[in-house]
């Protein structure tokens, strides 16, 4: 089966990145990298900008993640998804049959979080499959 994990960098992405390395690793699983590409708007002069920005944006943070698991003796892969975080999780997870989905939180307000629809909230509340969220 697949561990499927959300990573962009951030301080929760990196707490989540080392809990699925250490499950995949601990249970020989392969480990899947997944990068949400959905740049702000879709309309306008802008997007095809927008879009080769935020996939080169993604293949930098998923490659230094690959390096990780890598190094970590984890069998890894990278996908990169046309949709927004969240979307790109459950899509991954769902094509995958993943094990697990695994998330960082790393400390948004709950209420915050809530309001303004966090990846975090979104994936806990969309999930057919188990999430393991990763707090900071």
């Amino acid at each position: 089966m697949t561990i499927v994990v959300g990573y962009d960098e951030t301080p929760g992405a990196d707490l989540a990145l080392d809990a699925a390395i250490d499950l995949a690793a601990t249970y020989g699983e392969l480990l899947v990298l997944v990068y949400g590409v959905a740049p702000p708007g879709v309309v306008g002069e802008e997007f095809a900008a927008h879009m080769a920005a935020v996939e080169e944006i993604g293949r930098a943070a998923t490659a230094h993640a690959l390096a990780r698991a890598t190094a970590a003796g984890v069998t890894a892969e990278v996908e990169l998804v046309h949709e927004k975080p969240a979307a790109a999780l459950l899509y991954v997870a769902d094509q995958r049959d993943a094990r697990m989905i695994v998330v960082g939180s790393y400390g948004e307000n709950p209420i915050r979080g809530f309001i303004l629809g966090s990846t975090t909230y979104k994936v806990l509340n969309q999930a057919q499959r188990p999430v393991l969220v990763v707090k900071g």
